[in-house]
């Protein structure tokens, strides 16, 4: 790693534990996603890779990646006690039964969703079984409404529900003052967290409608975006991967 990152990073664990500098970062996309052979750690990242219906050229599922995955991964080995390494992530194809050895995944751009019957089947048994699912990287209404119609197939008995800042998942590792604090840096309305539960009553799924935390995680090492909002989607990327791991 070259000084410029490393000295990024450093500043980013500080303020994670409380400061309050600037810095930031800018969105950049992969054309071509190769496939990553992980590390046998404890925690693993899955990306999947769903059927899709071409509103972003069939690509928006992998929007960010890997930098995103590399940077979160590399934060979450400085900050927690979770034995994961920076390239501790791989692709994963909904369809395929490997979907269920990866009990935390990452969705990008489900406005884009349209799954097939084994993805549908694959999505609702991989929930039942305690696996826990990050949406992100979706503005609109369209988008959500095409996430939404995509869920029901799946779960058509429950229903997304918003998350305000006093749910316990924004304060599990790190607090989390503000949930607005990305909206300036992103495009689209309002921002939204929407959850959606699983038979136990625990959060299964996390919707971040109007964001990209991902953007943030991937151009940490760029100085584009205010390091406060960086921080903050850190944080709260933490907080969801440390909730599934003990939910």
């Amino acid at each position: 790693m070259n000084r410029r990152r490393i000295t990024a990073f450093a500043v980013l664990l500080i303020v994670l534990l409380g400061s309050s500098f600037a810095y930031g970062q800018r969105f950049r996309g992969r054309n071509v996603p190769e496939q990553n052979d992980p590390p046998a750690t404890e925690f693993i990242a899955a990306r999947w890779h769903f059927g899709t219906n071409g509103l972003i050229g069939h690509m928006g599922w992998s929007h960010n990646y890997p930098s995103s995955e590399l940077h979160l991964n590399e934060f979450v080995a400085e900050t927690t006690r979770v034995d994961v390494e920076p390239r501790s992530y791989r692709i994963v194809e909904l369809g395929s039964d490997d979907v269920f050895e990866y009990p935390f995944t990452y969705v990008s751009e489900p406005g884009e969703m349209e799954l097939t019957e084994q993805e549908v089947e694959n999505l609702r048994e991989y929930i039942d079984r305690g696996g826990f699912i990050l949406i992100d990287d979706f503005d609109g209404p369209v988008h959500l409404a095409q996430l939404r119609s995509q869920m029901w197939r799946a779960f058509p008995d429950r229903t997304f529900v918003p998350l305000t800042i006093d749910h316990p998942i924004f304060d599990l590792i790190f607090e989390l003052q503000d949930l607005n604090g990305m909206a300036p840096y992103v495009p689209g309305g309002k921002l939204t967290y929407y959850g959606m539960l699983n038979d136990r009553g625990e959060i299964a799924i996390v919707a971040c409608h109007n964001n990209d935390l991902a953007n943030f995680w991937d151009w940490i090492d760029e100085g584009r975006y205010p390091l406060r909002p960086s921080t903050d989607a850190f944080r709260m990327g933490i907080n969801y991967l440390i909730y599934s791991m003990t939910h």
